[in-house]
């Protein structure tokens, strides 16, 4: 265990280093932690253009039922989740 006070000594460790260390027996090293830094990234950046596509459907389906006067009648769609 790493010292608290500071003192410099053998079993003083900086805190980088003890994560890396905590990381490396868990399996997890800086390569695979930033592969899965990327695919999380990347998928909250799918999910935000996914938003953004339903959003712009939603506001071409408003000026659609604008002009015609009638609302459009939609049911929810049963999605399943991998």
């Amino acid at each position: 265990m790493a010292k608290v006070d500071g003192a410099k000594g053998p079993r003083s460790l900086k805190a980088c280093c003890l994560v890396s260390e905590m990381l490396e027996e868990m399996g997890l090293d800086s390569r695979k932690a930033r592969e899965i830094r990327r695919q999380t990234l990347l998928g909250l950046m799918t999910f935000c253009q996914w938003q953004l596509a339903r959003m712009d459907d939603a506001t071409d389906r408003e000026k659609e039922e604008a002009r015609s006067g009638e609302p459009r009648k939609t049911r929810g769609r049963r999605v399943r989740v991998v």
